[in-house]
Protein backbone atom coordinates (compact mmCIF):
# COMPACT_ATOMS: atom_id res chain seq x y z
CA UNK A 1 0.00 0.00 0.00
CA UNK A 2 1.24 3.52 -1.16
CA UNK A 3 0.04 6.63 0.42
CA UNK A 4 1.56 10.32 0.35
CA UNK A 5 2.35 11.74 3.41
CA UNK A 6 2.10 15.57 3.94
CA UNK A 7 1.30 18.73 6.63
CA UNK A 8 1.57 22.37 7.41
CA UNK A 9 -0.39 23.54 4.24
CA UNK A 10 -0.91 26.25 6.14
CA UNK A 11 -3.73 27.65 3.55
CA UNK A 12 -3.74 31.64 4.38
CA UNK A 13 -0.67 32.57 5.69
CA UNK A 14 0.37 36.35 6.17
CA UNK A 15 3.61 37.41 4.65
CA UNK A 16 4.04 41.19 6.21
CA UNK A 17 7.31 41.69 5.25
CA UNK A 18 6.68 41.60 1.75
CA UNK A 19 4.77 43.75 -0.81
CA UNK A 20 1.27 43.14 -1.28
CA UNK A 21 1.70 41.67 -4.87
CA UNK A 22 4.67 39.38 -3.92
CA UNK A 23 2.28 38.16 -0.77
CA UNK A 24 -0.25 37.30 -3.03
CA UNK A 25 2.03 35.46 -5.00
CA UNK A 26 3.31 33.60 -1.75
CA UNK A 27 -0.51 32.85 -0.59
CA UNK A 28 -1.31 31.50 -3.95
CA UNK A 29 1.51 28.87 -4.15
CA UNK A 30 0.75 27.65 -1.15
CA UNK A 31 -2.90 26.33 -2.71
CA UNK A 32 -1.52 25.07 -5.94
CA UNK A 33 0.65 22.73 -4.09
CA UNK A 34 -1.96 20.93 -3.42
CA UNK A 35 -2.81 20.22 -6.94
CA UNK A 36 0.98 18.81 -7.11
CA UNK A 37 0.51 16.50 -4.40
CA UNK A 38 -2.37 14.94 -6.00
CA UNK A 39 -0.36 14.48 -8.97
CA UNK A 40 2.42 12.80 -6.71
CA UNK A 41 -0.72 10.56 -5.75
CA UNK A 42 -1.54 9.52 -9.20
CA UNK A 43 1.85 9.23 -10.76
CA UNK A 44 3.02 6.87 -7.48
CA UNK A 45 -0.13 4.63 -7.17
CA UNK A 46 -0.75 6.07 -3.45
CA UNK A 47 -4.26 5.58 -2.77
CA UNK A 48 -4.39 8.23 0.15
CA UNK A 49 -2.87 11.32 0.97
CA UNK A 50 -2.18 11.62 4.89
CA UNK A 51 -2.03 15.86 6.03
CA UNK A 52 -0.83 15.58 9.79
CA UNK A 53 -2.54 18.67 10.39
CA UNK A 54 -2.37 22.59 10.27
CA UNK A 55 -4.19 22.76 6.64
CA UNK A 56 -5.16 26.37 7.40
CA UNK A 57 -3.50 29.21 9.22
CA UNK A 58 -5.39 29.94 11.29
CA UNK A 59 -8.63 29.51 13.24
CA UNK A 60 -10.54 31.38 11.25
CA UNK A 61 -10.36 31.69 7.71
CA UNK A 62 -13.15 33.22 5.20
CA UNK A 63 -15.39 30.97 3.00
CA UNK A 64 -12.95 31.25 0.35
CA UNK A 65 -9.62 30.16 1.70
CA UNK A 66 -11.48 27.65 3.63
CA UNK A 67 -12.71 25.97 0.10
CA UNK A 68 -9.63 26.65 -1.61
CA UNK A 69 -7.48 23.33 -0.63
CA UNK A 70 -10.78 21.40 -0.98
CA UNK A 71 -11.37 22.85 -4.11
CA UNK A 72 -8.61 21.67 -5.46
CA UNK A 73 -8.87 18.23 -3.77
CA UNK A 74 -11.73 17.62 -5.47
CA UNK A 75 -9.71 17.22 -8.76
CA UNK A 76 -8.48 13.52 -7.80
CA UNK A 77 -11.53 11.56 -7.20
CA UNK A 78 -9.73 8.34 -7.42
CA UNK A 79 -7.22 9.82 -4.13
CA UNK A 80 -8.72 10.34 -0.41
CA UNK A 81 -7.64 12.79 1.75
CA UNK A 82 -7.56 12.59 5.16
CA UNK A 83 -7.06 15.90 7.34
CA UNK A 84 -6.92 16.35 10.99
CA UNK A 85 -6.55 19.38 12.93
CA UNK A 86 -3.31 21.07 14.18
CA UNK A 87 -2.24 23.87 16.58
CA UNK A 88 -2.84 26.51 14.02
CA UNK A 89 -5.97 25.20 13.20
CA UNK A 90 -7.78 23.16 15.70
CA UNK A 91 -11.50 22.20 15.85
CA UNK A 92 -13.79 24.05 17.89
CA UNK A 93 -16.72 25.82 17.64
CA UNK A 94 -17.20 28.14 14.88
CA UNK A 95 -13.65 26.65 13.28
CA UNK A 96 -12.79 25.72 10.00
CA UNK A 97 -13.75 21.47 10.79
CA UNK A 98 -16.98 22.67 12.04
CA UNK A 99 -18.15 24.95 9.66
CA UNK A 100 -17.19 21.52 6.87
CA UNK A 101 -19.02 19.44 9.05
CA UNK A 102 -21.97 21.60 8.21
CA UNK A 103 -21.91 22.58 4.42
CA UNK A 104 -20.47 18.85 3.61
CA UNK A 105 -17.63 17.77 1.86
CA UNK A 106 -16.36 16.17 -1.55
CA UNK A 107 -16.91 12.66 -1.49
CA UNK A 108 -13.09 11.98 -1.96
CA UNK A 109 -12.14 14.15 0.96
CA UNK A 110 -12.44 12.70 4.96
CA UNK A 111 -11.80 14.76 8.01
CA UNK A 112 -11.11 13.59 11.28
CA UNK A 113 -12.22 15.67 14.44
CA UNK A 114 -12.16 12.57 17.03
CA UNK A 115 -9.96 10.60 18.06
CA UNK A 116 -11.55 6.87 16.21
CA UNK A 117 -9.63 4.42 14.27
CA UNK A 118 -11.10 4.34 10.26
CA UNK A 119 -10.46 2.24 7.44
CA UNK A 120 -8.21 3.70 4.78
CA UNK A 121 -10.21 2.83 1.54
CA UNK A 122 -12.41 -0.41 1.86
CA UNK A 123 -10.18 -1.23 5.03
CA UNK A 124 -9.05 -4.53 3.84
CA UNK A 125 -5.69 -3.23 3.94
CA UNK A 126 -4.78 -0.70 6.26
CA UNK A 127 -6.83 1.28 9.14
CA UNK A 128 -6.07 5.41 9.97
CA UNK A 129 -5.84 6.21 14.07
CA UNK A 130 -5.91 10.22 13.58
CA UNK A 131 -5.05 12.29 16.76
CA UNK A 132 -6.47 15.77 16.34
CA UNK A 133 -6.22 19.13 18.41
CA UNK A 134 -8.93 20.46 19.50
CA UNK A 135 -6.85 23.28 21.30
CA UNK A 136 -3.89 25.27 19.91
CA UNK A 137 -1.78 23.73 22.90
CA UNK A 138 -2.68 20.47 25.34
CA UNK A 139 -1.20 19.22 27.88
CA UNK A 140 -1.30 15.73 27.52
CA UNK A 141 0.28 13.50 24.68
CA UNK A 142 -2.20 13.74 21.84
CA UNK A 143 -1.33 10.23 20.36
CA UNK A 144 -1.92 8.79 23.57
CA UNK A 145 -5.16 6.69 23.05
CA UNK A 146 -3.46 5.26 19.54
CA UNK A 147 -2.45 2.39 21.84
CA UNK A 148 -6.14 1.77 22.71
CA UNK A 149 -7.62 1.75 19.50
CA UNK A 150 -8.65 -1.43 18.10
CA UNK A 151 -8.37 -2.45 14.77
CA UNK A 152 -8.84 -6.07 12.64
CA UNK A 153 -6.23 -8.31 13.17
CA UNK A 154 -3.36 -8.23 10.44
CA UNK A 155 -3.72 -5.00 8.90
CA UNK A 156 -1.89 -2.35 8.97
CA UNK A 157 -2.20 0.41 11.68
CA UNK A 158 -1.34 4.10 10.89
CA UNK A 159 -0.93 7.06 13.10
CA UNK A 160 -1.99 10.61 11.80
CA UNK A 161 -0.90 13.46 14.23
CA UNK A 162 0.20 16.93 15.02
CA UNK A 163 2.69 17.85 17.83
CA UNK A 164 6.45 17.98 19.09
CA UNK A 165 8.14 14.70 19.56
CA UNK A 166 10.00 14.75 23.46
CA UNK A 167 13.73 15.40 23.24
CA UNK A 168 12.92 16.80 19.31
CA UNK A 169 14.10 20.31 19.79
CA UNK A 170 17.54 20.82 21.58
CA UNK A 171 16.51 23.86 22.90
CA UNK A 172 13.84 22.25 24.77
CA UNK A 173 11.11 24.72 23.56
CA UNK A 174 9.00 22.07 22.40
CA UNK A 175 7.11 21.61 25.65
CA UNK A 176 3.27 21.53 24.36
CA UNK A 177 1.49 19.23 22.52
CA UNK A 178 4.72 16.43 22.93
CA UNK A 179 4.01 13.09 21.37
CA UNK A 180 5.79 10.31 22.94
CA UNK A 181 9.33 9.38 21.03
CA UNK A 182 8.00 5.40 20.86
CA UNK A 183 4.69 6.34 20.20
CA UNK A 184 4.59 4.01 17.38
CA UNK A 185 6.22 0.81 18.61
CA UNK A 186 4.05 1.53 22.20
CA UNK A 187 0.63 1.70 19.64
CA UNK A 188 1.76 -1.10 17.46
CA UNK A 189 1.88 1.37 14.43
CA UNK A 190 3.42 0.50 11.41
CA UNK A 191 3.89 4.14 10.54
CA UNK A 192 3.39 7.59 12.20
CA UNK A 193 2.90 10.32 10.30
CA UNK A 194 3.44 13.65 11.81
CA UNK A 195 3.25 17.15 11.21
CA UNK A 196 4.61 20.26 13.02
CA UNK A 197 7.98 20.49 11.91
CA UNK A 198 8.32 22.72 9.10
CA UNK A 199 11.47 20.39 7.68
CA UNK A 200 11.84 16.68 6.76
CA UNK A 201 12.61 14.71 9.62
CA UNK A 202 13.41 11.13 10.66
CA UNK A 203 12.32 9.93 14.07
CA UNK A 204 12.80 5.89 14.11
CA UNK A 205 11.88 3.61 11.02
CA UNK A 206 8.23 4.18 11.75
CA UNK A 207 8.23 7.73 12.83
CA UNK A 208 8.70 10.55 10.57
CA UNK A 209 7.67 14.22 9.64
CA UNK A 210 6.84 15.33 6.19
CA UNK A 211 7.92 18.96 6.80
CA UNK A 212 5.56 21.60 4.90
CA UNK A 213 5.52 20.99 0.32
CA UNK A 214 5.80 24.73 -0.06
CA UNK A 215 8.69 26.23 2.13
CA UNK A 216 7.34 29.27 3.97
CA UNK A 217 10.57 30.66 5.76
CA UNK A 218 14.27 31.86 5.48
CA UNK A 219 16.98 29.93 6.81
CA UNK A 220 16.06 26.29 5.08
CA UNK A 221 18.03 25.19 1.74
CA UNK A 222 15.80 23.05 -0.03
CA UNK A 223 12.50 23.45 -1.28
CA UNK A 224 9.18 22.13 -0.01
CA UNK A 225 8.61 17.86 0.14
CA UNK A 226 6.52 15.55 0.86
CA UNK A 227 6.99 11.42 1.81
CA UNK A 228 6.22 8.39 -0.20
CA UNK A 229 5.35 5.80 2.22
CA UNK A 230 5.12 1.96 0.88
CA UNK A 231 4.09 -0.24 3.89
CA UNK A 232 3.77 -4.27 3.29
CA UNK A 233 3.00 -6.03 5.88
CA UNK A 234 2.37 -4.69 9.73
CA UNK A 235 5.46 -5.24 11.48
CA UNK A 236 7.78 -4.30 8.61
CA UNK A 237 9.76 -1.55 8.00
CA UNK A 238 7.80 0.83 5.31
CA UNK A 239 10.13 2.48 2.70
CA UNK A 240 9.63 6.20 2.70
CA UNK A 241 11.05 8.22 0.04
CA UNK A 242 10.98 12.44 0.01
CA UNK A 243 9.21 13.75 -2.90
CA UNK A 244 9.84 17.34 -4.27
CA UNK A 245 6.75 19.33 -4.05
CA UNK A 246 7.78 22.74 -3.47
CA UNK A 247 8.17 25.52 -6.11
CA UNK A 248 9.96 27.98 -4.40
CA UNK A 249 13.45 28.39 -3.12
CA UNK A 250 13.94 30.79 -0.30
CA UNK A 251 17.47 32.53 -0.21
CA UNK A 252 19.37 34.92 1.85
CA UNK A 253 22.14 37.00 0.61
CA UNK A 254 24.45 39.07 2.54
CA UNK A 255 26.62 41.80 0.45
CA UNK A 256 28.59 44.68 1.37
CA UNK A 257 29.19 47.09 -0.80
CA UNK A 258 31.71 50.04 -1.18
CA UNK A 259 31.47 52.12 -4.14
CA UNK A 260 29.80 52.18 -7.72
CA UNK A 261 32.28 49.49 -8.72
CA UNK A 262 30.87 46.82 -6.24
CA UNK A 263 27.26 47.50 -7.64
CA UNK A 264 28.58 45.91 -10.52
CA UNK A 265 29.52 42.87 -8.67
CA UNK A 266 26.21 42.82 -6.53
CA UNK A 267 24.12 42.89 -9.87
CA UNK A 268 26.35 40.39 -11.45
CA UNK A 269 26.11 38.08 -8.41
CA UNK A 270 22.14 38.44 -7.59
CA UNK A 271 21.34 37.50 -11.44
CA UNK A 272 23.56 34.12 -10.38
CA UNK A 273 21.49 33.55 -7.49
CA UNK A 274 19.51 30.76 -9.56
CA UNK A 275 19.12 29.79 -13.16
CA UNK A 276 15.46 30.13 -12.81
CA UNK A 277 14.88 33.16 -10.56
CA UNK A 278 11.29 33.40 -10.87
CA UNK A 279 11.62 30.19 -8.27
CA UNK A 280 13.63 31.98 -5.97
CA UNK A 281 12.01 34.18 -2.84
CA UNK A 282 15.27 36.45 -2.17
CA UNK A 283 16.49 38.04 1.42
CA UNK A 284 18.55 40.69 0.34
CA UNK A 285 20.75 42.44 3.36
CA UNK A 286 23.07 45.07 2.08
CA UNK A 287 25.45 47.34 4.27
CA UNK A 288 28.60 49.27 3.36
CA UNK A 289 28.49 52.86 1.71
CA UNK A 290 27.72 54.98 -1.36
CA UNK A 291 28.01 57.88 -3.33
CA UNK A 292 24.56 60.01 -3.27
CA UNK A 293 25.04 58.93 -7.42
CA UNK A 294 25.68 55.54 -6.09
CA UNK A 295 23.02 54.78 -4.54
CA UNK A 296 20.54 56.23 -6.76
CA UNK A 297 21.78 53.40 -9.14
CA UNK A 298 21.24 50.93 -6.27
CA UNK A 299 17.25 52.15 -5.82
CA UNK A 300 17.39 51.61 -10.06
CA UNK A 301 19.57 48.62 -10.89
CA UNK A 302 18.49 46.48 -7.94
CA UNK A 303 15.34 47.48 -6.02
CA UNK A 304 13.55 48.24 -9.21
CA UNK A 305 15.41 46.18 -11.42
CA UNK A 306 17.00 43.00 -10.61
CA UNK A 307 14.50 42.57 -8.11
CA UNK A 308 12.10 42.21 -10.39
CA UNK A 309 13.66 38.88 -11.90
CA UNK A 310 12.41 36.79 -8.39
CA UNK A 311 8.89 35.86 -7.38
CA UNK A 312 9.25 37.64 -4.67
CA UNK A 313 12.05 40.31 -2.89
CA UNK A 314 12.72 41.70 0.44
CA UNK A 315 15.27 44.19 0.78
CA UNK A 316 17.06 45.30 3.88
CA UNK A 317 19.20 48.36 3.23
CA UNK A 318 19.18 50.01 6.61
CA UNK A 319 23.45 48.64 7.04
CA UNK A 320 23.94 51.22 4.03
CA UNK A 321 25.02 54.22 4.45
CA UNK A 322 25.05 56.92 2.21
CA UNK A 323 28.41 59.61 2.09
CA UNK A 324 27.58 62.22 -0.11
CA UNK A 325 30.56 62.97 -2.14
CA UNK A 326 31.90 66.89 -3.62
CA UNK A 327 30.48 66.01 -6.50
CA UNK A 328 26.95 65.29 -5.33
CA UNK A 329 26.59 68.02 -3.42
CA UNK A 330 27.54 70.39 -6.28
CA UNK A 331 25.12 68.58 -8.48
CA UNK A 332 22.75 69.61 -6.19
CA UNK A 333 23.54 73.14 -6.17
CA UNK A 334 26.67 75.18 -6.02
CA UNK A 335 25.26 78.12 -3.61
CA UNK A 336 21.98 79.70 -2.04
CA UNK A 337 20.16 77.89 0.19
CA UNK A 338 19.51 74.64 -1.46
CA UNK A 339 23.19 74.06 -1.02
CA UNK A 340 23.32 75.07 2.62
CA UNK A 341 20.14 72.73 3.21
CA UNK A 342 22.21 70.12 1.40
CA UNK A 343 25.15 70.39 3.48
CA UNK A 344 23.12 70.34 6.44
CA UNK A 345 21.35 67.20 5.58
CA UNK A 346 25.09 65.83 5.22
CA UNK A 347 26.09 66.45 8.90
CA UNK A 348 23.05 65.25 9.77
CA UNK A 349 23.28 62.03 7.77
CA UNK A 350 26.71 61.40 9.32
CA UNK A 351 25.73 61.86 13.03
CA UNK A 352 24.18 59.08 15.89
CA UNK A 353 22.74 56.45 14.65
CA UNK A 354 18.73 57.29 15.27
CA UNK A 355 14.91 58.52 13.60
CA UNK A 356 17.08 62.06 12.79
CA UNK A 357 20.00 60.17 10.98
CA UNK A 358 18.22 58.05 8.69
CA UNK A 359 15.57 60.85 7.53
CA UNK A 360 18.61 63.05 6.81
CA UNK A 361 19.90 60.70 4.26
CA UNK A 362 16.29 59.55 2.70
CA UNK A 363 15.85 63.30 2.63
CA UNK A 364 19.57 64.17 1.30
CA UNK A 365 18.87 60.85 -1.59
CA UNK A 366 15.61 62.74 -2.05
CA UNK A 367 16.83 65.86 -2.88
CA UNK A 368 19.78 64.52 -5.36
CA UNK A 369 17.18 62.56 -7.02
CA UNK A 370 14.35 65.54 -7.75
CA UNK A 371 17.47 67.29 -8.90
CA UNK A 372 18.51 64.56 -11.38
CA UNK A 373 15.49 64.54 -12.34
CA UNK A 374 15.12 68.24 -13.01
CA UNK A 375 18.12 67.86 -15.27
CA UNK A 376 16.99 65.58 -17.65
CA UNK A 377 14.02 67.70 -18.50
Amino acid sequence: MRIIHTSDWQIGKVYRTFDPKAEAVLQSERVEVVTRLGQAALENGAAAVLVAGDVWDQAHVSDRTLSLPLERMRLFPTVEWHLIPGNHDPHAPGGPWARLLERGLPRNVRIHVEPLPVPLGDGKEAWLLPAPLTRRHVLGDPTEAMGAMETPPGLLRIGLAHGSIRDFDSDGTGTRNRIATDRAAAARLDYLALGDWHGQVRIDDHTWYSGTPEVDRFGRDDVGQALLVELTRPGETPGVRSIETGRFRWVSVLKTVHGAGDLDGLEVALRRVDDSPQRVVLDLHVDGTFSLAARSDFDQRVRSGVAAAFAACRIDDSGLTVEPTADDLDAIDHAGFVRAAADRLREMAAGPAGPARETAALALRELWVLHAREEGK
